[in-house]
This record gives C-alpha cells, structure tokens and sequence, in this order.
C-alpha cells in the first residue's frame, strides 16, 4: 500500500494567501483612485478649451482634482509626468501601482470645453409645467385646439374626467393671421366642451380660458388693478385675462408630485444642454422649501440661485431664508429677492397664494412706457405698483442686506427702478462700495431711454438680459415703439460698453424662450432667428448691438457667476475654482453662425464628476 502524505502544512496556503493579498491591495488601490481627491487631465491639442481668464483665454491642458481644477496650461502638463508613458500604454498597470494616476481624456478634433454654463435668469419648475402642454409655434387656434384634443386623447384619466384642468402655455398671437387675441368661444371644439382650460400666452402676461372657467368664475369685477380683462363690444368677457386680471382664474395649485416631476424634467433637460448652474427668478417660500428638501438630500445635480419672492406689497424679508452654498453639495444659494414694476402675471401653483410669473410683456402691451404705443396709443401698459410703494420695499430689503433683483421691461419701469437704486448708491459715503457688496439687478432692461443706458452703467447696476428676447420680439418690436424708442431697446452692446463694472449676465427666460443656452449665444451674436432672417436682413436686427462671442461666453458663464456673488469660485476655468465644464461637439467660437445650433453637449461636468454624457 502506497504511502500517500498530506502535503507538509504550509506548502500551498501560502501561495493562495499571497494572491488573496495582492488582489486586497489592488482592490485598495482602485478604489483609493477614485476616492473624491482623484486627478484626470482634459487636453486639447487645438487649443479650443476656453477658460474666459482675462490673462489665459485658451489652453491646451486642464487638471482636475477632486471638485477643483488644480492647474490649466499647455501640453507638457501631461507630457512632463513621469508616468505619462505608463498612463498611456499601460493604464491598468500604472493605476494599479500609482493611486495618483493620472488619467489623460484627449478631445476629439474640432471639439471645444467651456466653463459651466449658467442661466442668469429662468423658471425652473415652470418649464417642467410647460413640456407638459406645449403651445409654441402654433400657426392658429386650430392648431392650438388640434393639439389639446391630442393632449386628451393621449391620457385616458384626462380624458374620462371632464373636471380635470388642462393647462398649457405657448400661444402667441401675433403670429396668426390678422394677429387678434383669441376667445373662449374658439375653445368650443365638443372633445374639449364643458372642460376648465388655462392656456398661457407666451410671455406669460396674458391667460386664455374657456367658456367653463368663465362659468365658475361667476361675475367679474370691472377694473382689475394692473391688470385688464378684455371684453367684446357688448362688455362680455372674451375669455383673455392681462397681468394682474389672472389672479382672478382659480388655477387649482400643484400639488408634490406636480413640482417633482417638474422638477426632473426640467434637471434631465438642464444637463444635457450644459447648464451648471439657474439663477430662479421668482421662487416663492413653498418652491424655496422644496428646493431645500432636495439640496438636503443631494437630489439637486445643478447650482441653484433662487430670487425669493411673495406676493404683497407689505414687506416680507422674514419669509425668506437665507441660504448659503447649502445641502448635500453646497449647491443652493438664497441671498437674493425679485420684486416687479410693469407687466405682471401670476401663475398659481401653490395653495392659497397666487404666484406671479413675470415674463416678457411688449408682446401684450404690458410694458410700462413712458409714452403710449405706436399701434396703440390708449395706452402706455402697466405699472404693478407705485414707485413711492416700490421704493420703500427696495429700502427695506437693502437695509436687510439682500440683493434686489427687479423687472423692468418698459422703459418707465427702468426709470423708475434706476431712481430707486440711484437714490440708494450715491447717497452712501461709498457707492463704489455698494454697488460691489450689493450687486443689484434689473431684469431684462428691455426698454430704455438713451439717458438711462447711461445711467445704469454709471451707477453700476447689473443688466440680466435675455439675447432671445430680441429676436422673438423683432417681427413687431419697432411697430410697438416706433422708430425713435427702438434704438434704446435690447441694447445689450451699448449696456455693456456703459457698464463701469464690465459684467452683462445672460439667460433665457425659459420657459418663455428655449431651455438650450446656445439659442441665447447664437441670438446675442447674430441678432438673427433660427432660420437666419431679421427685418434688416442677414446682418442682423440692428447690428450694432451683437455681441462678440468672447463677449457672449463670458456673459454666460463668469459675468452670471458675478451676479450670483460667485466669481471667486466658479464661471471661468482657473485653478483653484470648481470643475464646472462643457465638452461641446464643436467650436462654437470658430464655427460659422448658423452652424452654431447644431452643437451638441457632449458631458456636462459639475464638481469635476460628469452629470451628463462622458468624458
């Protein structure tokens, strides 16, 4: 019988027990290089990463550690590491034997990085309301009616329940034939008889409702405080309600689930249009709530600048929390609070308030002036509020040390509000001084008088302007105004030139304009349309006032990035400033104009991680 030994103990455990090691400090090691200090290089070999740094407007190389860009420069970034051949040849090795492994992403050709782009002015949970029923570019009533009956059909609980609201927003109409507000009769169609429908124009400063919303409403007052109901011949309502008149409509409110999946619409669509960052212009107590509850929770994937606001002309600060880089990612900011002169429509969304969604008003006739319209002299629009009431409040909130963030479209509302803030600035011993810590806005600066584009400049309040506003409203704008008035009108050039702290913020307005930050670019650049037309041809809708695309860029990422107090930390690509970065498929600085829209976003990088596409 043959002796068999057992092996001698000790003679192949350890061979296992070495493997089982190596293979822990492997796994150690992986996982320690992507701990959240992990370093990756973006390179260009064609320069196009632009960094809108006065002193280093392109380079060829970025480092990313962490949240943070750690160093921008040339090539030999990369080429001087001394692991730069490993890196290249043999990753997995060199990152397992490395935790400091440097990962290097070339840029394809013709490929461009930009900083994080931000919208210096929009409504986040309005858009996610809007997508649901989209009006826009609707040819006539009939089409608007077309597409409610397929809203309809398409979800069986709207369709049994006759009772539910239909909501939507988009019509414009003065892009149908003869260009007349419509009625509620032209909402007749036997799918839609007996419903309550609310359809928004596109500025938002007018409601269409139907004849069954006019039933519940009962009997209407005759005159609405700033706002107009506009009635027939025979002075029966038609069913168009202007600014104020709105809060009249019982819009039931949005419930939780509402403004969550509005949120998410509006995210999903934010990133992958490379936005970093929203300033939020006009966020109620409730909406500001929810937006803490989802920074807390680090559901908040974008910076977030909320303009707080309540509906009263009684001050109201205490409703406001002030909130600094706050949540789970640092990424929510209140410091600030929105008030409005002309042309204003409310947008009830929450229980028993009405919330004011104050938007483009030229369109409607809104816009306060200091003359009466060209096409309609009756009128010279609509003034929210007394200046004297104003004025008191902006004092209040001054002293209070928040950042006043006011509407103004027509060019008595930037009047006035120029007044206000100009009282304010030069009689403090040091307004230089004031204008830096404060920072106060007017939104849009539509309309202007030539004497105001100067003063806005000299006394350093910020423009937030919207360069699609310009070209959505060019088919008409001089008609309304006249040939002397337009030329003060959507001067972003002559408001950037006056600006005595060089900084001209820029956003969208959506849901009122597009979502996608480069229609703002292209617009602010041209002065054209999508189509590349303008009433003074393909040179663009007074030409003078394009930006340059530096110009541009900059107003869309580090000028937003000033008026959110934020310049030291993100809104140019500099060392020690957050990773908030967009590949783009193409050079938007180089590309001829009308290629400029056919971009698209490849990653969107927020905190040096992608939020959107790969690297």
């Amino acid at each position: 019988m043959t002796d068999t030994k057992s092996p001698a103990r000790g003679t192949s455990r350890p061979a296992t027990s070495k493997l089982w090691l190596i293979g822990l400090i492997c796994a150690a090691l992986l996982k320690f290089s992507t701990w959240p200090n992990h370093r990756y290089a973006l390179c260009s070999e064609e320069g196009s990463i632009y960094t809108v740094a006065p002193d280093k407007p392109t380079v060829q190389c970025l480092v990313v550690k962490g949240s943070f860009i750690e160093s921008t420069g040339e090539i030999q970034i990369r080429v001087n590491s001394p692991l730069y051949a490993m890196t290249t040849y043999l990753p997995w090795t060199s990152r397992l034997l490395n935790p400091w492994y440097l990962k290097v992403v070339k840029l394809k050709a013709g490929s461009a990085v930009i900083p994080g782009m931000a919208d210096a002015h929009a409504h986040i949970l309005e858009y996610g309301f809007k997508m649901e029923l989209q009006l826009d570019g609707a040819p006539s009533t009939q089409d608007v009616v077309a597409r409610i009956q397929k809203y309809i059909d398409s979800r069986p609980d709207v369709h049994k329940n006759t009772s539910t609201w239909i909501q939507g927003m988009g019509w414009d109409q003065t892009r149908w034939p003869g260009a007349q507000f419509p009625t509620s009769d032209d909402l007749s169609d036997p799918l839609l008889e007996g419903r309550p429908i609310a359809l928004r124009r596109v500025d938002g400063h007018a409601l269409w409702v139907s004849s069954r919303v006019l039933e519940m409403m009962g009997e209407l007052p005759t005159e609405v405080d700033g706002g107009l109901i506009i009635r027939d011949a025979n002075g029966k309502p038609t069913g168009i309600f202007v600014d104020n008149a709105m809060t009249l409509v019982p819009i039931p409110p949005w419930s939780e689930k509402d403004m969550d999946n509005y949120f998410t619409t509006a995210m999903t669509d934010a990133l992958a249009h490379g936005l970093t960052s929203i300033h939020d212009a006009d966020s109620q107590p409730e909406a500001i709530a929810f937006f803490k509850k989802q920074s807390e929770a680090g559901n908040l994937p974008i910076r977030a600048y909320l303009m707080g606001n309540v509906l009263s002309d009684e001050y109201w600060g205490a409703q406001i929390p002030r909130l600094i880089n706050h949540g789970a990612h640092g990424r929510l900011n209140v410091r600030a609070i929105k008030l409005f002169t002309d042309g204003r429509s409310p947008f009830p969304f929450l229980a028993d308030i009405s919330h004011s969604y104050p938007l483009g008003a030229l369109g409607s006739w809104g816009a306060a002036l200091l003359e009466p319209y060209s096409d309609n002299p009756s009128t010279s629009g609509l003034m929210r509020s007394s200046k004297s009431a104003l004025g008191k409040l902006v004092n209040q909130f001054y002293e209070d040390g928040f950042q006043v963030n006011i509407h103004c479209i027509g060019d008595r509302a930037n009047n006035a509000v120029l007044d206000i803030f100009e009282d304010i600035i030069m009689d403090s011993a040091d307004p230089d001084n004031v204008t830096a810590s404060w920072r106060p806005r007017i939104e849009h600066a539509q309309i202007m008088t030539m004497q105001d584009l100067e003063r806005i400049g000299r006394i350093g309040v910020i423009a937030s302007v919207q360069p699609t506003h310009a070209t959505s409203d060019m088919s008409y704008a001089e008609t309304r105004l006249g040939p002397e008035r337009i030329k003060g009108a959507y001067a972003y050039q002559m408001l950037l030139q006056n600006s005595k702290i060089g900084v001209l913020p820029l956003g969208s307005d959506f849901p009122v304009e597009g979502i996608n930050p480069l229609l703002g670019f292209y617009a602010a650049v041209s002065r054209l349309s999508v189509d590349g037309t303008s009433p003074h041809g393909e040179g663009g809708w007074f030409p003078n006032e394009r930006l340059t695309r530096a110009q541009a860029l900059k107003g869309m990422t580090l000028d937003a990035a000033y008026a959110a107090f934020a310049e030291d930390e993100r809104g140019s690509l500099e060392v020690g400033k957050k990773a908030d970065f967009v590949i783009l498929d193409r050079d938007i600085m180089k590309v001829p104009a009308d290629k400029i829209l056919s971009t698209k976003v490849q990653a969107t990088v927020i905190d040096g991680q992608v939020a959107y596409g790969a690297l």
